[in-house]
C-alpha cells in the first residue's frame, strides 16, 4: 500500500479544460489530466489536479 493519494475518476464527470471548456482524459500512468482538444496535459499532485494552464505540459502530435 503506498501513501501517495490517488485521483478519484468521479473528478472527471466535474472538471473541464480551463482553456477550451472541453472534457478530460485521465492518464493513470503519467498522473495528468488530457485535454485533447488544447493540447495540454494538466499534472494531478498528490490526488489534487492542478488545472493551471501555466502548469500544463504541451502535449505534441
Amino acid at each position: 500500500m503506498t501513501d501517495t493519494p490517488t485521483f478519484d475518476r468521479r473528478m472527471l464527470e466535474a472538471l473541464i479544460c480551463p482553456q477550451t471548456q472541453t472534457r478530460l482524459d485521465y492518464d493513470a500512468e503519467r498522473q495528468e489530466l488530457i485535454s485533447p482538444r488544447a493540447q495540454l496535459a494538466y499534472p494531478i499532485r498528490e490526488g489534487i489536479p492542478v488545472m493551471l494552464v501555466d502548469e500544463a505540459r504541451r502535449i505534441e502530435d
